[in-house]
């Protein structure tokens, strides 16, 4: 068999692993020496061509101002939204791409008049880390271990799947990235007794927190929670509209309105912030930036305090507290009880960042790897793991969000709470409400709010074809299952005759089975 590769498909920064033949596992680095790529994906018209060339990573990302309606970062943040959610709204209003709904309402990118879903977009950059795992090992790749945020839901899941078929890639598992941090890190190797951890993953699109327990090669995730909005692009975002206000108030130009321009501005945003965390000031210098009323040449000019970007993005750090309290609080655990928190993304390099972190749970933060790489190392232990090739664990991981039906116009009833231990199975019995009904129908939901508009409708079941009786005299038995991967599937059975029908979810929005095979079909006329 094939070597199953690990691979963090990152919002910011894409990165690939693998075990080596001691059971150690490494980045693999691409043909000219990098080890982490962007997740940058362009489309770049040629002369002659039927079909744009599509590159992926740094080539992408160095034309992308020049190139910007047809240059995709940040697709992880789009996979599996709707276009009609409010995190897509401001994404969309400073992205020089345009972002269109499917016709299933789910958020696509239009490149060159053709609607491209972030799936797609989310593929190339899996099929380029398997191309680089392929070279580094000198074999075909077919198998992977792919991350994804813990609060990640059942549609974002089951879209990274997607974007692993076209890819050529069959993702074994999915596998929470604060998890595969941990192990990374060995945490389950290190000292005797019980020992808790914290694992505090802020990455270019979203923040995870998770609580874990490890004692005697048994790792156990007690609570998880996040924001899947929330991340450095938020920073780099905060730092672009501020900017562009100033200069329109002093040269009266709207620059959201030039792709090109929003494009340099987001540019040497990201450059300055990454700065920041180190220096305490910077300089930023975009000459020509764009065209005033006169005719004449709007150049700006800045320098930028590490103060004045922490004043401008002090709601954001804010936003890191409260599910990081709320994580403590679902594990049963005190601030004082955590032994270590690590830190996961390129964020947790910011001083802020850091403070906030202390704030929350005292001076316990390790250091022991790259945040830029530690996840991917991480899902390459977990495939020698799978693959019997390090057998010294064993993993007990917890399902994100609360599962339960809608009742009535208002009220959602949870049958499997945030944080259940996984896999997991819930029954609940039911009995009909009124006289000679015939059928019954459950909504089924996924989400954390106490509003069941609010959160995700993942199925509608119904068991029809009831035989007639007194309400109350039916019984529906309800069953309920979530797998490792927190994937659920659904059964409801009447009790009198046995009558059962079952769904396994499958999201209202996604690509089809029909659409997957499309675009594999189209791409094996293209190469990346």
């Amino acid at each position: 068999m094939s070597k199953i590769i690990g691979i963090d498909l990152g919002t910011t920064n894409s990165c690939v692993a693998v075990l080596d033949k001691h059971g150690v596992p490494q980045v693999l680095a691409s043909e000219t020496g990098e080890r982490t790529l962007p997740s940058v994906v362009a489309w770049i018209a040629e002369a002659g061509a039927q079909a744009a060339h599509v590159v992926v990573g740094i080539p992408a990302k160095r034309q992308q101002v020049s190139n910007a309606t047809s240059t995709v970062f940040g697709a992880k943040r789009l996979i599996g939204r709707k276009v009609n959610a409010e995190e897509i709204g401001w994404f969309a209003r400073l992205a020089p791409f345009r972002i269109v709904s499917a016709p299933n309402g789910d958020a696509w990118i239009r490149i060159d008049g053709q609607a491209v879903s972030p799936q797609e977009v989310a593929s190339h950059v899996l099929r380029r880390m398997k191309s680089i795992a392929e070279a580094a090992l000198g074999e075909i790749v077919t198998r992977a271990i792919v991350t994804v945020p813990a609060y990640f839901d059942e549609f974002q899941r089951q879209a990274t799947r997607a974007a692993g078929a076209i890819a050529g890639l069959d993702i074994i598992r999915i596998l929470n990235e604060p998890t595969a941090a941990a192990l990374a890190y060995g945490v389950h190797r290190v000292g005797e007794g019980r020992k808790h951890i914290a694992v505090f993953d802020l990455g270019g699109g979203t923040f995870d927190i998770s609580v874990m327990a490890v004692e005697n090669g048994l790792f156990e995730v007690l609570s998880t929670g996040g924001d899947t909005a929330l991340g450095g692009e938020d920073w780099d975002r905060r730092v672009v509209e501020t900017l562009a206000d100033e200069i329109f108030d002093t040269a009266r130009v709207d620059i959201t309105t030039s792709p090109v321009a929003i494009g340099r501005l987001r540019e040497a945003a990201e450059a300055a912030k990454k700065e920041l965390s180190t220096a305490k000031t910077t300089a930023i210098s975009l000459p020509f930036l764009a065209t005033g009323a006169d005719g004449a040449p709007v150049n700006f000019e800045r320098k930028l305090s590490r103060d004045e970007l922490e004043s401008w993005t002090d709601d954001l750090l804010q936003r890191l507290i409260a599910p990081c309290e709320r994580a403590l609080q679902e594990a049963r655990l005190a601030a004082v009880n955590i032994d270590e928190v690590l830190l996961v993304g390129g964020m947790t390099r910011w001083p802020a960042i850091v403070s906030i972190i202390e704030r929350v749970f005292g001076n316990k933060i390790s250091r022991g790897a790259n945040p830029d790489e530690v996840v991917a190392l991480g899902a390459a232990t977990f495939a020698g793991i799978l693959a019997d090739d390090a057998n010294d664990t064993a993993l007990l991981d917890v399902t994100p969000h609360d599962i339960g039906l809608k009742i009535g116009s208002n009220q959602m009833t949870v049958l499997v709470p945030r944080n259940s231990m996984l896999p997991c199975r819930v029954t609940k019995v039911f009995a009909t409400t009124q006289d000679d009904q015939s059928f019954v129908s459950f909504e089924l939901l996924q989400g954390n709010s106490s509003d069941p508009d609010k959160n995700r409708k993942l199925a509608r079941v119904v068991l029809d074809h009831l035989p007639r009786g007194k309400a109350g005299t039916l019984k529906v038995e309800l069953t309920l299952t979530v797998d490792v991967e927190s994937i659920v599937a659904c059964t409801a059975k009447e009790l009198t005759t046995g009558r059962e029908t079952g769904v396994t979810i499958r999201p209202s929005g996604g690509l089809s089975h029909e659409e997957i095979i499309e675009i594999i079909s189209r791409r094996r006329h293209n190469i990346d």
